[in-house]
């Protein structure tokens, strides 16, 4: 695969955040995060991957958000749509635009070169591929965490915060993004939306990761592929007050 453009999601959700509120920050991408600006690591982990030729970060506050960055020629700032869904379609509709995208979040504080690498290589021909971890590794790396798992047949599955975009081919599954994305964490809601069949069979567990995602291929007229990632870790994202313990407890080799 050709470089990517990485996009990073650093915007705000409307109304006050009292996570960000409890670390002297109205933004939740400024909170310090092993003694730096959580947006920070994750466009660093790009800045220094082979596989992006340029980083482009999104935020409804840029100035405040590119204050904090570092200077490098292949960075860019701009503004952000409201949702994410409406950030990525007019990312769909710019024709200026460098496909393919590498989407990620400002809160993916443990993103690394070999995360990028692993996802990158394997997401390579797919319309959509989309970034996850099995329960069992990470539980078995962290006990103590919790996530939102989608339960199916073989395995328990959580995002992890990256998803590869090939082209403007993708705009069916944003306009899927974008009718659910005010439920994001509720992963049966989605699955309702491709069929009755298809949310039956997710509920009793007849229906394995891949063969979801076959269906929902074959309803959107695309190839959407799951990449379970190496390294479980890749789930681990700074939510809340939690999170940001266990990160920096992982970051200082603690955990």
């Amino acid at each position: 695969m050709k470089q990517v453009t990485a996009v990073v999601l650093a915007g705000s959700r409307p109304g006050r955040d009292a996570f960000a509120d409890a670390h002297g920050t109205d933004l939740k991408a400024l909170i310090p995060v092993g003694g730096m600006p959580m947006v920070r690591r994750p466009v660093e982990a790009l800045l220094g991957s082979e596989r992006v030729a340029r980083v482009r970060v999104l935020a409804q506050q840029s100035e405040r958000i590119a204050a904090v960055l570092p200077e490098d020629e292949r960075l860019s700032v701009g503004p952000s749509g409201d949702t994410i869904a409406t950030t990525l379609q007019a990312l769909c509709d710019d024709p200026s635009v460098e496909w393919p995208l590498l989407v990620t979040t400002a809160d993916h504080a443990l993103l690394d070169g070999a995360m990028i690498e692993d996802f990158v290589s394997r997401a390579n021909g797919a319309d959509v591929a989309i970034g996850l971890v099995e329960r069992k590794p990470l539980t078995a790396r962290l006990p103590q965490t919790k996530r939102t798992w989608i339960k199916l047949r073989g395995g328990a599955y959580s995002g992890a915060n990256l998803f590869l975009l090939a082209g403007p081919q993708v705009a069916p599954a944003l306009q899927l993004w974008r009718s659910v994305e005010q439920d994001r964490k509720k992963a049966w809601k989605l699955l309702g939306l491709m069929g009755p069949l298809t949310l039956v069979a997710a509920v009793l567990r007849l229906r394995s990761l891949h063969q979801l995602l076959g269906s929902v291929s074959k309803r959107l007229g695309i190839e959407v592929r799951a990449v379970e990632l190496s390294n479980p870790l890749a789930a681990v994202d700074v939510d809340k007050a939690e999170d940001l313990k266990l990160v920096e407890a992982i970051l200082a080799g603690r955990a």
